[in-house]
């Protein structure tokens, strides 16, 4: 697996868009840190994780080494998790509830770390998925705004994976629009350009870098 090949194949892609500016975040959940490493050696800084525990794991020294690296959380938070996230996270993906918004307010008020959120909507409103329901959104960024002292910088979406995913891409960032969001999470592998030409500035993609995903 050429992983820098695949990489450049991306950028190469992204360069063709509608925003050639767009932040890949290579999604490395269940990569070990030694199959990563060329890309870090590359120069690529911005890296996902799906759970807390690994990611300290992974990428604690070797943030120590490199403070230029920003590891994003993609997957849920659990709140009692939150301590361990603050020290390892630059971005949270998925602020999804006022409980999860006061809590991390309360702990970030107590360490002074200030990370970046992203609020998870729920655009399809599946009952299996997290996230916000549209029809709670306005409330809920007026909750982060009003109430909290977050970095609530973009939203975030995950469309249904038995729908045509553009259309799920357009209302969010309609709805970001609506409240003043410029950034938006949004895109995998199987679909980023699509979501990069419907207003992604941070996409998430893992297979088509690493290939399969390690179990």
């Amino acid at each position: 697996m050429d992983i820098i090949k695949n990489f450049t194949n991306i950028l190469n892609k992204i360069k063709k868009t509608s925003n050639p500016n767009c932040k890949v975040i290579a999604v490395s959940k269940t990569f070990n840190i030694n199959y990563i490493k060329p890309l870090i050696g590359y120069g690529h800084i911005h890296f996902g994780e799906n759970r807390v525990g690994e990611a300290i794991v992974k990428w604690a020294d070797e943030i120590k080494k490199n403070q230029n690296l920003k590891i994003h959380l993609i997957g849920k938070l659990q709140s009692n998790k939150i301590k361990e996230a603050l020290k390892i996270f630059s971005y949270i993906h998925s602020l999804d509830s006022k409980k999860l918004a006061s809590l991390l307010d309360e702990e970030q008020n107590k360490t002074l770390i200030k990370l970046k959120y992203f609020i998870q909507v729920n655009i399809g409103n599946e009952k299996q998925k997290s996230g916000v329901a549209i029809n709670d959104l306005e409330d809920f960024i007026n909750f982060c705004k009003f109430k909290t002292k977050l970095d609530v910088i973009g939203l975030m979406c995950i469309p249904p994976i038995d729908s045509p995913p553009h259309f799920f891409f357009k209302k969010l960032k309609e709805l970001g629009a609506k409240n003043n969001f410029k950034e938006f999470s949004m895109g995998m592998s199987n679909d980023y350009i699509n979501a990069i030409e419907n207003g992604a500035t941070f996409i998430r993609i893992g297979s088509s870098i690493f290939g399969s995903r390690i179990n």
